[in-house]
């Protein structure tokens, strides 16, 4: 591949990201990232936004919302991609978070799939069956399978 220079092309970026142009505009529009225009108001990125963009497609893959994500590239210069320092300062900030998740991930696989593993469909015991909508009192989502008991 040819080098590139130090602006490129929203197509540039785009064709060397894999993100479509329509969500480097989105990103835009959220401040994830930059563009100057040109006096034809063309977008030109810094070169440095291809790392940018790598930190946020990588983000999005943990999980992390783009609220979460603009909150944490909110603290880069907008000129230059991360370095190993920022990275792990991103890493740090978003590490209890990504914690959680996992384990509430863990904890619905597990539920998953003994409930569906043993077979039983049981509504006494099953922690989909919310019987009335008791658990509506406590909160939205599925209260049983996030770890409240039924009543007994």
């Amino acid at each position: 591949m040819r080098a590139l220079p130090d602006q490129i092309t929203i197509s540039e970026v785009s064709k060397r990201s894999g993100v479509a142009a329509s969500a480097l505009r989105y990103y835009e529009t959220l401040g994830l990232i930059n563009a100057e225009r040109t006096e034809g108001n063309q977008r030109r990125y810094p070169r440095a936004i291809l790392r940018r963009v790598a930190v946020i497609q990588v983000a999005q893959g943990l999980g992390l919302s783009l609220t979460e994500i603009a909150a944490a590239l909110a603290a880069l210069p907008a000129g230059r991609g991360p370095t190993p320092a920022d990275w792990e300062r991103m890493a740090d900030a978003w590490r209890a978070g990504l914690e959680a998740r996992i384990a509430s991930l863990t904890k619905l696989r597990d539920s998953l799939s003994s409930c569906i593993g043993c077979g039983c469909l049981s509504l006494e015991t099953c922690a989909l069956f919310n019987r009335e909508d008791r658990a509506a009192v406590r909160g939205a989502g599925a209260r049983y399978l996030m770890g409240d008991r039924p009543e007994g």
